[in-house]
């Protein structure tokens, strides 16, 4: 049985705990946390959904929520550790984006990684395949309907772009160097 912390429409925790599955009551909230992985080659990793999940084969980037107890940091580590087997320290994870929904509060953070397909330990419980593919590409998926989050993207998407220019920047000083 998943734990949430409850929280109140200011973000401030209101003493207890919810159940995962349970439907929030009105004006009770929870965090989820999603969070973008780069890679040096300025691609963008994306996991696909166990079958069994709701959006089944859906394509997201590494995401869930946070458990009873956990900082949305906290959260976003645990979420990237456990589904893709990915480590990153905490300095190296940024918060790009947060917004407020109905029943929780959505934290969307963005790391760079020296990470490849093949380093990745998939969690089979929840992630059945996994791809590095270019910003346009993601926004190709996302107009096609075949990706998550589906109402947040927009919101982000810029900040994302400017993320990617910037791996991908440094890449071309990097190869110009040599």
């Amino acid at each position: 049985m998943e734990l949430w912390d409850v929280y109140d429409r200011n973000r401030r925790k209101i003493g207890k705990t919810h159940v995962r599955g349970v439907p929030m009551a009105e004006g009770e909230y929870h965090i989820v946390t999603d969070i973008w992985t780069i890679n040096l080659e300025g691609k963008l990793l994306l996991t696909q959904r166990h079958p069994n999940k709701t959006f089944g084969l859906w394509w997201e980037c590494t995401g869930g929520s946070a458990q009873a107890g956990e900082t949305s940091l906290d959260s976003v580590l645990r979420e990237l550790s456990e589904e893709v087997g990915i480590h990153p320290r905490p300095e190296e994870v940024r918060l790009m984006h947060s917004t407020i929904r109905p029943d929780r509060f959505v934290d969307t953070y963005v790391t760079v990684q020296d990470v490849k397909k093949e380093d990745l330990k998939l969690q089979k419980e929840e992630v059945v395949d996994a791809m590095f593919i270019t910003f346009d590409e993601v926004c190709e998926l996302w107009g096609q309907g075949r990706m998550l989050p589906r109402e947040r993207f927009p919101m982000y998407r810029d900040l994302l772009f400017q993320e990617v220019s910037q791996v991908l920047k440094r890449k071309a000083e990097e190869e110009k160097s040599f």
